[in-house]
């Protein structure tokens, strides 16, 4: 059974638009509420991960990390090429929180805020290593 996320944003045609740009989402579709024109959900594909989208609907305690001054959640999102995702993600809006670096437990990350509020951390593999390895090299850097 799989796990789903389920954003909400403030200007979800223009959060579906911005996710195009920036991360190559395809829109799968759309319910658009005809009594407001909001976006009252969508669903979007990378790769072959999915998520879901709607417009904040703050009635039913649907508001997005704006309304909220923030959210704690962070989305990993697996690429290819950190660098170029990263790139690509702050010329269409993002804000780069972390620039791409390479991380002690073999992946290259960078740390995103998009325009919406959700940070997204773009994670790419360079070196495959056991937990041990991962948790030997923490305690290491850390002097532990």
């Amino acid at each position: 059974m799989p796990l789903i996320p389920y954003l909400v944003v403030n200007g979800a045609a223009e959060a579906i638009a911005f996710y195009t740009e920036a991360f190559g989402v395809v829109e799968q579709f759309r319910m658009n509420d005809p009594s407001n024109g909001r976006i009252g959900h969508a669903e979007l594909a990378i790769g072959d991960a999915r998520f879901m989208l709607a417009d904040e609907y703050p009635d039913f305690g649907a508001v997005g990390p704006d309304t909220l001054g923030g959210s704690p959640v962070t989305l990993h999102l697996a690429t290819g090429n950190v660098d170029a995702d990263a790139a690509r993600a702050a010329k269409a809006g993002a804000m780069i929180l972390r620039a791409p670096a390479d991380q002690s437990f073999g992946e290259r990350t960078a740390l995103l805020l998009d325009p919406f509020g959700h940070r997204w951390m773009l994670s790419q593999t360079i070196e495959d290593l056991s937990p041990a390895e991962m948790q030997a090299r923490w305690d290491a850097e850390t002097g532990a």
